[in-house]
């Protein structure tokens, strides 16, 4: 097969999906992307460029749109070059968040293309209005709706859809769900896999291990539409009830979504103001590389994952391949997932107490809270494991492709 993805941040969810294709000397596989610093083996990388940024003087609700459409028409020269060449893609594989699906048709009209349905913005019942704190005008509102543009558009377009969650599924307007497939990107779970011997060495030299009481939170970046601040108000009553715990931070200052905070500062900065905490027993890691990150995970006694009604984390379900007991928020992505009290512990997503009630109890008593954490991974063994993903997503693929 002919086969084309495109994601402007390669590999993003097609990191084992393309490098299983590309396996097969049958397969030609081409990545278009906005990186230039990664590869996948037997995998043709076309880097594009928008040609310009959106314009300030764009009207405010249309701005995403427009650029939108200079992703797409970046794409586009691509996808055109590549005719020009003579190949002709059996399938297309893309993500239309950022518009650069938004032409794949009128370049191959014959090509099935198959969307990633990741999330619908709307501005109701989801991550917009969850959080009472943030107030939503009617600006908002009105310019998330032109937000989904290219997402409806590629919805129309597509032959079929994949979404990671039957919650993200839901998202999208229902007239188009019937399209949409639910099969997740996959969790390597031979990899992902709970080590009693698992040991972390923190920048001061302190070496934790399985014996310790060691609290985990661990997210892209540090932000409230992944509870941070919910999380940083707990830390106080834990800490001070459990004197031997330990609390890894894992994540950047960046803003991956939502706003950032007022005056320049970082989300981490505001909450340390907020609830300043002894650096020698809290522990704020950054971004670290994916063996340390899986190394804090493995020593982990508690982990806890908040998110908004949002884009479930591939983070929240890699905790649990690795037998974390996860004290997850009460929310439509995570519920989904975790049944409290069987396979995890769900929680108030605004309430510090509450979180800090159900740490507590798992750093008291370890051994009652284990059966929690094998029976997480029991859950990502049937649902998420990554060869039985990639077993339904490439049987659709070659559905598609008439193979």
């Amino acid at each position: 097969m002919n086969i084309v993805f495109i994601h402007q941040n390669m590999p993003g969810q097609y990191k084992h999906l393309a490098a299983r294709l590309a396996e097969d000397p049958a397969n030609k596989v081409v990545f278009i992307t906005k990186r230039n610093d990664r590869d996948i083996p037997n995998v043709r990388r076309l880097v594009y460029r928008p040609s310009r940024q959106a314009n300030e003087a764009t009207h405010f609700y249309l701005r995403s749109t427009e650029d939108a459409v200079l992703h797409g028409q970046g794409v586009v020269r691509l996808l055109m070059g590549l005719r020009a060449e003579g190949f002709v893609p059996d399938i297309i594989v893309g993500h239309p968040g950022w518009g650069e699906t938004l032409f794949v048709k009128d370049v191959f009209p014959a090509a099935p293309y198959l969307n990633y349905c990741e999330f619908f913005y709307r501005s109701q019942g989801q991550d917009v209005g969850f959080d009472p704190t943030v107030p939503v005008n009617p600006d908002v509102a009105l310019r998330l709706r032109m937000r989904s543009t290219p997402l409806l558009l590629a919805l129309e377009a597509c032959d079929r859809g994949i979404a990671p969650t039957e919650w993200q599924r839901s998202t999208h307007p229902a007239h188009f769900q019937s399209k949409i497939e639910v099969i997740h990107d996959g969790i390597d779970t031979a990899r992902l896999r709970g080590d009693p011997q698992a040991r972390v060495t923190l920048p001061d030299g302190t070496v934790l291990t399985r014996e310790d009481e060691v609290v985990t939170y661990a997210v892209r970046n540090l932000e409230p539409y992944r509870g941070f601040p919910s999380f940083m108000r707990a830390l106080p009553r834990i800490l001070e009830a459990r004197s031997n715990a330990r609390v890894l931070v894992v994540g950047g200052d960046e803003v991956s979504y939502g706003s950032p905070p007022a005056k320049d500062k970082t989300w981490r900065e505001v909450m340390l103001t907020e609830v300043p905490v002894d650096p020698a027993r809290v522990h704020f890691l950054g971004h670290l590389p994916y063996d340390q990150y899986l190394a804090a995970l493995r020593v982990s006694r508690a982990h806890v994952y908040l998110t908004y009604p949002f884009v479930l984390s591939w983070s929240m379900v890699e905790s649990m391949s690795l037998g974390c007991v996860v004290i997850g928020s009460d929310t439509a992505p995570v519920s989904e997932v975790i049944r409290h009290g069987e396979n995890g512990l769900l929680v108030d997503f605004f309430s510090p107490s509450a979180i800090a009630d159900q740490v507590i109890a798992v750093l008291k008593e370890p051994a009652a809270f284990a059966p929690l954490g094998l029976a997480a991974r029991e859950t990502v063994v049937e649902r998420f494991e990554l060869t039985r993903c990639l077993t339904r997503q490439i049987d659709l693929i070659r559905a598609m492709a008439g193979r």
